[in-house]
């Protein structure tokens, strides 16, 4: 494959909420949407609620499934007592990408401007697949998709990028 030639990564969504569901989330749809739209497939959608066992328990069978590359969870990322998406994933992490937190609030910073500061989004990698945590709202969804994963996940993308990376993410 040249790389220039696109790579369909398969994504699944996970959803943490004590309160939205399938009819309610919009947050989970943009993300789906954006992804299947930039020609990626969404491998699963699941809800759950606020609660860090639920939380590791999808994404522990995510991470040892070959069908997932890519987890994006949307919510639980704030300050709240009930938010605790982070405390779930961080020690499923083998590496945690601390640049996507950094630009995530960067570029957020030109939207909602120092609100930006209370938000706890992560990413990492756990056992060769790429995990995502993104905030609760769609705006979020949004700015993270549009401003920093659209071109990461992209294998067409220079100079480097998340996507190019996946097969090696295993190697020791």
């Amino acid at each position: 494959m040249k790389k220039t030639d696109f790579l369909p990564l398969r994504i699944s969504v996970l959803v943490v909420s004590d309160t939205r569901t399938a009819e309610t989330d919009t947050s989970g749809k943009t993300l789906a949407e954006r992804l299947t739209k930039a020609g990626h497939t969404l491998a699963e959608k699941c809800f759950v609620p606020d609660d860090i066992y639920q939380i590791r328990a999808v994404l522990s069978r995510w991470i040892v499934d070959p069908a997932v590359d890519i987890v994006l969870t949307t919510g639980g990322t704030g300050l709240t007592g009930r938010d605790g998406t982070p405390e779930a994933v961080k020690p499923l992490f083998d590496k945690l990408i601390e640049g996507f937190g950094e630009m995530f609030r960067w570029v957020s910073f030109e939207e909602i401007f120092t609100s930006t500061i209370q938000s706890r989004v992560t990413a990492g990698v756990a056992n060769g697949t790429y995990i995502f945590c993104l905030p609760g709202s769609s705006g979020a969804c949004r700015t993270g998709w549009d401003k920093i994963l659209a071109t990461q996940l992209d294998i067409r993308s220079g100079p480097c990028n998340f996507a190019e990376m996946l097969p090696r993410l295993t190697e020791y």
